[in-house]
Order: structure tokens, then C-alpha cells, then sequence
């Protein structure tokens, strides 16, 4: 890989770098040169010049830089200036979060916040519409649930968007209406829609300062690139960072399947940009989710007969544009959580490889499997894009809708020891950013409290190495630089020590993209 008239930027020597490479699995020291690894050890070190940065890592422990493979980055650099619910344990503390806000915004200014769970409330069951008029009726209000398959509104955001009683379900959508038909105030799934792009995000509101300052806060938990599930304005973001040179975070975008006629039309194919902003491939959506009671289910939800959720896509609409994107090399990537979701998308996948497509195939969130289905990854190449932290956040409810169905949710291991792919993410803003609670919650399938003792379906934990290399790739010669150096060795720690892992420094690129050492 090297040569005489390389310049080396930049050398780590005495260091603990796991390589997650099997045919180097560990080095002390790393050269990196126009970005890329080319050398270790005592090869590395002999390459070095007046010129080289060199950091000496006091044995500190590297690994490859994580990349977080299912994330709405622009949503959440926005998330961070709206009405934050997470956390909030009863409706009353979540309307006096709103109503905080509304005590600061002009009438008829629209309120938006994210994060209620009404599962960790006093009483776990859906708002209405009539607590959030009581603290702002002159505001359109638009909450988005946790998982963001449900809203919960006031009666002037359903005015805005002219929702009444007589508005008809939307296909792959509901309503919640009382008993005498008039609408509650929660919209799920595709009834969302019907505010027609008033849900208050919007990626064009985002300043460059903005996007660079939640670009800085993915480095510094160690964050190296993203695979971007979001349309076309965050794209648009993106590039203009690119094209200014300033986006050190390596980003993979999906293409909204809405989006793919218009995309293959101008000859967009997988893969179209360069090492730091590509298109990847589409996102679509078979299902629901299973706080929304959405997920589309093999049998009825637990004491719900005959409510087997929602197919929010017409499972011949998930094939056309799968079959339309893998024909120019695109990713396919298509949310499903539950177990008939998996199943019918396994289904459609089954076709194109039958039809000898090779394209990269992925099921978003893969969360509830029927036994049947699980080998059925590796068998057709199929990668499990799954969020870790969902497993503990979701487990109380999982039990309650799904009972003994529960044994193969979130089923890590058994993915694994099938032979599948698994690619690891946050879905952040739904969760938190932070891979380390990601990693522990794959190894523990405990929260950070230590419940449910001994984990979850603890026959689904993940050894460190295993779900570090979900969320990575590997540092070998030839490969692009991207490293993180660590706080503490992950794979020594008791497995609860790993939410205490800090960041030292982020490597993106063979430069340094953050350093602790700079914040003191």
C-alpha cells in the first residue's frame, strides 16, 4: 500500500487496536495516509517523518469508527430544538412540557415536540386532544410518539389540516375517533399524513451551524458515518456541506421509495457519490410499530382479538420498487416489525434472488421473527438492520402484546448464530444517539438500571466483539481510516461498564475529527 512519496498524516503508536480484522486481529500501532490505513506496528512506525502527526496513545484501547446504520440525522439536529416528552412518567408532565413552551410561542405559531410514550405513564393509555387544548388552544400542537408512527394533535391542528369526523381513514392509516365519531386527536401511521408536511420538521430550516454542531456531537460518541433514512431536503444538506468540503461524517443516504421513479428517471443508480456522500439505495415501509399498535402481526395483539395491526403498504407496493431499485444496483431497505411484516418482505426478497438479483437486501428493525423465519436471513442474504435499544426500551410492552410470541424478538444471536448479517443503528431521534448504550444493551439486554436481571431473553446476548462489529467495519491496510480510540478497554469491562465508555478521539479519514482533550 505505501510508497516512497506518500506523505503520512498521521501515526498511533503505543496503542490496544482491535482491528475486528481476522487476519490481523490486533496491532500497538496504525499508519494512516490520504485517508486510508497503510501500515501497522513496526511497519507503521518506520514511516514516520518530520512532518507525520503522531499521537501516542498511552495503551488505550482503538476500534474501528462505528457507523450508525439506520438513523434520521437531520430530525434529530432539529429534535433539538423542539418540545423534548422523553422521559416525561405520567400525561400531566408531558402537557406541562408543552404548556411550558406555549407560555413562549406567539398564536397561531405551530408547537412540535417528540418522545411521549404513553406505556410509561401512570396510566398507559392514549391522550387526547382535549389536555393539550386546555394549555394552548390557539396553537397547532403535533407531538410525535416515540417510535413516530403515531401523532397526538389538538383541535387546531386538526382544524389546520381540515381532519374532521367525516374524514375517511387513509389506506394503511387510522384515526382515533370517540364514541361519538369525532377524531381523539392520535393519528397513526399513514393518517399522519393528512397534515400534509405540517408535523413541524423541516430539513431546509437548518442552518450549515446546525448540521456541523450534530455532526460534532456524532463524533464525539464515536460516530464515524451514518446510513441516512431520510428525503430529499436532508440530501440537499448534505451535499452543500460536501461541496464545501466540511462534512467529516461519512454519510450513506436512502432514497424514499416515493422518490425512485423521479430518482432512476435522471439515471440514479447505488452507489452514485463519493467515500463521503453516496446514494445507497431505498427505504420503504411494510408495517407499523408495535408502541403504535401498527405492527402487522401473524396473530392478535394479547387481549385485542382480531387487531393483527396494519400492512401500511400493499405488499405488491413493497415488491414493484424493491424489483425497480435492486434492477439499478440499489440497496433495498424495507421497514418491518412484525412477524408478518418479516414474513412477507422475506417473501418479496425470496422472488428477486430466485430472479438472480445480488443487490444488498435489508429488513429495517427486524423485530418480531416467527422460529421459521430467522435461518431465512442467511439463506437469502438478507441483512438484519436492527436497533439494539429498542430491545430494552420495548421489552415490558413487547410482553404485554405479545406474550411467549416475545422468544424471537430482537433476536440478535439468533440472527447471528444462523449465519445472517447484522447491521446495528439507533433509529435515532427515536432513541438516543449514543452507540455505547446501543453495544450494551446487545450485550446486556438490560437498561442501564440493571432490569430485567440476568436480561431479557438472555439467550439473545451478543458478546462485545459481536456488537461492535454490527455497528463497524475493520481497519486493515487499504481500508478508509476511521478509528476510534477509547476511554477504557470494552472488551476487559464488566459488561455494565460499558455505558461509562468516553471517547478520547474520533478518526475519520486518517484525521482527527474530535478530541476530549481539546474540551478540557
Amino acid at each position: 500500500m505505501y510508497n516512497r512519496d506518500m506523505t503520512i498524516d498521521l501515526i498511533l503508536t503505543n496503542g490496544n487496536i482491535y482491528t475486528l480484522d481476522s487476519t490481523r486481529p490486533r496491532a500497538k500501532a496504525m499508519a494512516f495516509a490520504y485517508g486510508r490505513v497503510v501500515a501497522f506496528d513496526d511497519d507503521a512506525l518506520a514511516l514516520r517523518t518530520k512532518q507525520t502527526q503522531v499521537i501516542d496513545l498511552q495503551g488505550r484501547t482503538v476500534i474501528p469508527g462505528l457507523i450508525d446504520h439506520h438513523i434520521h440525522f437531520t430530525a434529530w439536529a432539529a429534535s433539538l430544538k423542539r418540545v423534548n416528552l422523553e422521559g416525561a412518567l405520567s400525561l400531566e408532565q408531558a402537557v406541562e412540557r408543552v404548556e411550558a413552551r406555549a407560555k413562549t410561542t406567539k398564536p397561531g405559531e405551530w408547537i412540535i415536540g417528540l418522545g411521549w410514550n404513553q406505556l410509561d405513564w401512570t396510566t398507559p393509555t392514549f391522550p387526547t386532544k382535549a389536555p393539550l387544548d386546555a394549555v394552548a388552544p390557539n396553537n397547532p400542537i403535533v407531538l410525535d410518539r416515540k417510535d413516530g408512527h403515531s401523532i397526538w394533535v389538538n383541535s387546531s391542528a386538526l382544524r389546520a389540516a381540515n381532519i374532521t369526523r367525516d374524514t375517511p381513514n387513509p389506506d394503511g392509516g387510522v384515526i382515533d375517533r370517540d364514541a361519538t365519531g369525532e377524531p381523539t386527536g392520535i393519528l397513526r401511521d399513514n393518517a399522519m399524513d393528512l397534515l400534509e408536511g405540517k408535523r413541524g420538521f423541516d430539513a431546509e430550516a437548518l442552518s450549515e451551524d446546525d448540521l456541523l454542531h450534530a455532526i460534532q456531537q456524532a463524533h464525539k460518541l464515536g460516530l464515524t458515518g451514518i446510513h441516512n433514512v431520510e428525503g430529499a431536503d436532508s440530501l440537499r444538506l448534505f451535499q452543500r456541506l460536501r461541496a464545501q468540503d466540511k462534512l467529516t461524517l461519512r454519510v450513506t443516504h436512502m432514497i424514499p421509495a416515493s422518490n425512485l421513479e423521479h430518482a432512476m428517471a435522471l439515471g440514479v443508480c447505488g452507489g452514485l457519490g463519493d467515500e463521503w456522500l453516496r446514494i445507497g439505495g431505498i427505504k420503504m415501509f411494510a408495517d407499523g410499530s408495535l408502541g403504535s399498535q401498527t405492527a402487522w402481526m401473524l396473530q392478535s395483539f394479547e387481549g385485542q382479538p382480531g387487531n393483527c395491526g396494519i400492512a401500511t403498504t400493499p405488499i405488491q407496493e413493497v415488491e414493484r420498487p424493491a424489483r425497480m431499485a435492486a434492477s439499478a444496483g440499489m440497496m433495498v431497505c424495507t421497514h418491518a416489525i412484525g412477524d408478518r411484516a418479516n414474513r412477507e418482505v422475506l417473501n418479496v426478497y425470496e422472488k428477486l434472488r430466485r430472479e438472480g438479483f445480488t443487490t444488498p437486501l435489508r429488513i429495517e428493525h427486524a423485530q418480531h421473527l416467527d422460529r421459521e423465519d430467522v435461518p431465512r436471513f442467511a439463506a437469502l442474504s438478507v441483512i438484519a438492520s436492527m436497533q439494539p435499544i429498542h430491545c430494552t426500551s420495548d421489552y415490558n410492552m413487547t410482553d404485554a402484546l405479545l406474550g411467549q410470541r416475545g422468544r424471537f424478538t430482537y433476536a440478535f444471536k439468533s440472527l447471528l448464530d444462523s449465519g445472517a448479517s447484522l447491521a446495528f443503528g439507533s433509529d435515532c431521534p427515536v432513541e438516543t444517539l449514543d452507540p455505547w448504550v446501543g453495544i450494551h444493551a446487545a450485550v446486556t439486554r438490560e437498561r442501564a438500571n440493571g432490569e430485567p436481571r440476568g436480561g431479557w431473553h438472555p439467550e439473545e446476548k451478543l458478546s462485545v466483539a459481536e456488537a461492535a462489529s454490527a455497528y463497524g467495519s475493520r481497519l486493515s491496510v487499504g481500508e478508509v481510516g476511521d478509528c476510534v480510540v477509547l476511554s477504557q478497554n470494552i472488551f476487559e469491562v464488566a459488561p455494565k461498564e460499558l455505558l461509562n465508555t468516553r471517547v478520547d478521539y474520533t478518526i475519520v479519514g486518517g484525521q482527527v475529527v474530535y478530541s476530549s482533550m481539546a474540551e478540557n
